[in-house]
């Protein structure tokens, strides 16, 4: 077979080049696509059907009413305190001395009775001195006695001279006067002298508990030294933080003591103790007669007696560095207005659900409120009313229809049902 020669007599190769269709293709053809995608598209915008616009007016919303009540109610204010011993004192000893005894009680948690013997000192020095004060003493009487003696012998001679009246000094008048003053001085050193002796044994001045103990059975104390810190167990008290507000509840005013006559507002007290709650009662026997510069706020002192008797909680008590929280028996406000809790929108307004079936904000003047009902002062009217279910998007005017569709007889009878059961 003959062989094709593709090569020219100059011999330069004529043959065509497959690599640069190749390259043309790689270019071309994805702009061929993009161009038909793109098509396609606007075609596709061009056949989809119009959307009709429906011209409907906005539904209405349902919402839960409440109706506003006329009554008289009872404001309250919570607060919370550590609570604190009315009495708590450093106990020492007046003389100093050796302990030579120590209360088996007195330890740290231990309790004691007013009265009862917490310590005794070492007291063989103040008993030589109460002996020699004694001596002392016997030892001006003797003088005492001789110089009134002397005082009568000197009198029945003058009077046997029958000279005139005798001076002081004759009748021996000034060295009487000294000997009655050296008896004195003598019995009041025994007396000194005595008393110190008492003070080798200290007493516990009330019914109370240690708190701390200082000192151990031997030790040399010095006077004044503390042995121990205790306290009272008659009344634990509560320092309670009140705001303007809570004063305008409670109706008291700064300065505030209670009195048989006035006697202060009841207060209850609740904490949790070992797993389980516990309340305990109390009353407000003072409030501070001055803000507190750090905080701007005014203290009370809420008082429950006997904490550790009568006054404990199915025997547990209100035990000294307890946390408790404390709720207060305020002033009573005749005819406010009443509504739920959950119709009160922020601090200030509720929404009125209106006869047309349209909503209205209100601003209203809150005087008190609570988790459960909220009292208004003003800007709201009994038989309102007050919408307490939540809604979004709210707007002045919006339309609004009722969810339980009941009517409105029905609706203030549950409304009062469930004010009564606020109370």
């Amino acid at each position: 077979m003959a062989r094709v020669n593709n090569t020219i007599p100059n011999g330069v190769d004529i043959r065509p080049k497959s690599g640069f269709f190749k390259k043309i293709l790689k270019v071309v053809l994805p702009l061929v696509v993009l161009v038909l995608a793109v098509g396609g598209v606007i075609m596709m915008g061009k056949l989809k059907p119009k959307t009709e616009t429906k011209n409907e007016p906005p539904s209405a919303t349902p919402v839960v009413t409440a109706f506003a009540e006329k009554r008289s109610v009872e404001l309250s204010v919570n607060s919370q305190g550590e609570v604190k011993p009315r009495t708590e004192i450093n106990l020492a000893a007046q003389v100093g001395g050796r302990v030579s005894w120590l209360a088996p009680g007195f330890l740290e948690g231990g309790r004691f009775k007013k009265g009862q013997v917490i310590l005794r000192l070492d007291s063989a020095e103040y008993d030589l001195r109460v002996t020699q004060a004694e001596a002392n003493v016997a030892q001006a009487q003797t003088v005492l006695t001789r110089e009134i003696s002397e005082s009568d012998i000197a009198k029945r001679d003058w009077q046997d001279l029958g000279e005139g009246q005798a001076s002081a000094l004759t009748l021996r008048e000034p060295q009487m006067a000294e000997a009655r003053a050296s008896l004195a001085g003598a019995q009041a050193q025994l007396g000194e002298a005595k008393l110190q002796q008492s003070r080798t044994i200290v007493y516990a001045p009330f019914d109370g508990r240690v708190l701390a103990k200082q000192v151990s059975l031997g030790d040399t104390i010095n006077a004044g030294q503390d042995i121990g810190r205790v306290y009272a167990i008659d009344i634990a008290e509560v320092k309670l933080p009140l705001t303007d507000t809570d004063m305008a509840r409670l109706g008291l005013g700064i300065g505030f003591i209670a009195t048989k006559s006035n006697p202060g507002p009841d207060a209850q007290l609740s904490a949790v103790v070992a797993g389980e709650a516990h309340t305990w009662r109390g009353q407000i026997s003072r409030i501070s007669s001055s803000y507190d510069t750090a905080t701007r706020v005014l203290f009370a002192y809420a008082e429950v007696v006997a904490p550790y008797g009568k006054g404990a909680d199915e025997g547990v008590p209100l035990a000294s560095g307890l946390f408790v929280h404390v709720k207060i028996d305020g002033r009573e406000v005749v005819n406010s207005i009443v509504v739920p809790r959950t119709a009160l929108r922020g601090t200030n307004t509720v929404y009125i659900a209106n006869k047309d079936k349209t909503l209205s904000l209100r601003t209203v003047k809150v005087a008190s409120s609570t988790r459960e009902m909220a009292v208004i002062s003003s800007g709201l009217s009994s038989g309102e009313q007050v919408i307490t279910s939540p809604i979004r998007g709210v707007a002045d005017g919006m339309k609004i229809e009722l969810a339980n569709f009941t009517d409105e007889a029905k609706l203030e009878d549950n409304s009062t049902s469930i004010l009564s059961a606020q109370k």
